[in-house]
């Protein structure tokens, strides 16, 4: 195993003084200690870590990007046409979720496990492998490789399998706000008559557990898209209401969704952003929520309310307008950071087949009820 003194102070060496990314948890030890150094910029998705990054180099600073590569989709666009365009030399850790053995991983990295060397083979980027069992040496050597791509303006991806570097074992809790499960439980029965799609995460696991419904779409994997995927929903089942249950990082994430809502302007839409600060289920990582009032930006982008709602009296009185009033609405709720979730993913007990054809019933018997 690589430890994080030996990851970071390799980079140290090498002269890399500016690293953005999007959390991953096999790199939350690395995240932590370059955070503290001052060297890390949380980027809002792996595309924009990209191109900070490359605007680093530009300014004259060696410059890196750490990602997953569940994101990689992200990040192909600044990939092909900024960083190889221009002739912009960064260097991407990446990991490597559902790789070598997509059976072994989540199925929402089944995919991209087995194709992230063939995308990068496809578009021409150099890329070297650590091994679960690598260690600093092994490291060094892959760095000595990746330099000659960065010497010669070429981006160069170092990606990394499961294990290969020590984790960060504290999470950055935020000890004010509620507790989700408790909102969650109480909003439960103000759900029952809409379709509700929630956000990767923790989030997703909690409201199966609490709820047990197998006709909730619970989103694993395609991170920021929760909202996205309910505007589609609920623009082609107007008289059914659609709650979607995000979280701060992921809003953040593709938080231009917010504008497609708003122009579209959904009356049966309701968006609630759960915001406790950080990316918990990938160590607890800060996300920047701190200086963005996603209240203020509903409201400028075309939603027709949005409020912040601090008790879970106030957060049950806001859902429940909501959904008596034409939308789209948004709800942010403070909660506190947990840490670790006690509820397993809701494919544990289902396939992802059964949840999609479980939200589809319900978006079909809805607008059933509503024709009659």
């Amino acid at each position: 195993m690589i430890s994080n003194d030996d990851f970071c102070s390799a980079l140290a060496r090498r002269g890399f003084d500016f690293v953005a990314g999007v959390p991953c948890s096999y790199f939350s030890g690395p995240i932590a200690r370059l955070t503290r150094e001052g060297r890390y910029l949380p980027a809002a998705n792996e595309g924009a870590a990209l191109a900070a990054a490359a605007g680093a180099r530009v300014a004259g600073h060696r410059s890196a990007v750490i990602a997953q590569n569940s994101g990689l989709g992200n990040l192909i666009n600044p990939l092909t046409s900024l960083t190889q365009t221009y002739g912009i030399p960064v260097l991407v850790f990446m990991s490597l979720r559902g790789w070598p053995d997509p059976a072994g991983d989540e199925p929402q990295h089944a995919v991209m496990g087995t194709a992230t060397h063939k995308l990068l083979d496809a578009v021409g980027v150099p890329h070297e492998t650590v091994p679960a069992t690598a260690t600093a040496a092994d490291l060094g050597v892959a760095l000595d490789r990746a330099e000659e791509h960065l010497a010669a303006g070429r981006s160069v991806f170092v990606l990394t399998q499961k294990g290969a570097i020590e984790k960060y074992s504290r999470t950055a809790e935020r000890t004010s706000g509620l507790g989700r499960v408790d909102v969650l439980r109480a909003i439960a029965p103000v759900l029952d008559g809409a379709a509700v799609v929630s956000t990767t995460g923790y989030t997703s696991r909690e409201l199966f557990g609490v709820t047990g419904r197998k006709d909730h779409f619970y989103m694993q994997g395609s991170m920021g898209h929760a909202a996205a995927f309910g505007l589609g929903a609920a623009l082609r089942t107007p008289g059914t209401p659609v709650v979607v249950l995000d979280g701060d990082g992921a809003a953040i994430m593709h938080l231009g969704t917010l504008s497609s809502v708003g122009a579209a302007a959904p009356a049966n839409l309701v968006h609630v952003v759960f915001d406790n600060g950080t990316y918990e289920s990938t160590g607890g990582q800060a996300t920047t929520s701190h200086a963005t009032d996603f209240a203020a930006v509903a409201r400028a982008a075309g939603y027709r309310t949005a409020c912040t709602a601090t008790t879970v009296a106030e957060v049950t009185s806001a859902l429940t307008e909501a959904l008596a009033g034409d939308g789209p609405h948004l709800v942010v709720v403070p909660v506190a950071a947990g840490g670790s979730s006690a509820f397993s993913r809701a494919t544990a007990a289902m396939t992802t087949d059964d949840i999609r054809e479980g939200f589809a019933a319900r978006l079909r018997a809805e607008e059933s009820c509503l024709d009659r």
